[in-house]
């Protein structure tokens, strides 16, 4: 019964390994005609772009032997049409805008508080400088003394009067005087306008 059982299993084995080489067999002849039919219409379309580039050549050619200067003259506006729109640079505005940072319109001689524009942190200080645009590459606590150096880096809310404004490097900067109780009260210094709240 055995020798039946294997004699069983060889006939279904060989059965399903010809039925996978026809699988293979039908993948294959369907992969090649999809490959000729694909190859056809490439050469198809290949030959229609030729022909059309021929004939529209052809054409102009043909219009240069019998109208020189039609064809010299069509050519020649070509170039005036491509050369006047490069001159005149598509013919958009060059003016650019700057969005409105500043929300508080200032007044000279009126207090407002000191607000650190480009932070969220609550404990962060706001530059005061000597003058307008200015900024301070080192560390200038060694020449200006310990005290002057923490009055130029003021906590936001800070009270200040504004002395007078001034523009510089595409910006409004004002001067203001500390009016804060402490060591700081009374001292000067400049600051970019949208770091002024009300």
């Amino acid at each position: 019964m055995a020798n039946d059982e294997n004699s069983s299993e060889d006939v279904n084995d060989a059965e399903e390994t010809s039925k996978a080489s026809d699988v293979v067999e039908t993948v294959k002849d369907a992969a090649e005609d999809v490959l000729e039919t694909v190859t056809e219409a490439v050469e198809d379309a290949v030959e229609t772009a030729e022909d059309a580039g021929e004939s529209a050549v052809a054409k102009i050619m043909a219009i240069k032997e019998s109208s020189p200067q039609l064809f010299f003259g069509g050519i020649g506006a070509i170039v005036l049409v491509v050369l006047g729109m490069t001159m005149m640079g598509g013919g958009g505005s060059n003016k650019t805008t700057s969005p409105a940072v500043r929300n508080v319109n200032i007044s000279v001689g009126q207090t407002y508080a000191l607000k650190g524009v480009n932070t969220t942190d609550s404990s962060a200080t706001v530059r005061l400088v000597a003058v307008p645009g200015s900024i301070a590459a080192y560390d200038d606590t060694v020449e200006e003394g310990k005290e002057a150096s923490t009055c130029k880096r003021m906590p936001q809310g800070t009270k200040v009067k504004i002395l007078q404004e001034q523009s510089a490097f595409q910006a409004t900067f004002v001067e203001v005087e500390i009016l804060a109780a402490g060591k700081c009260q009374g001292r000067k210094g400049w600051v970019v306008s949208h770091n002024i709240a009300n």
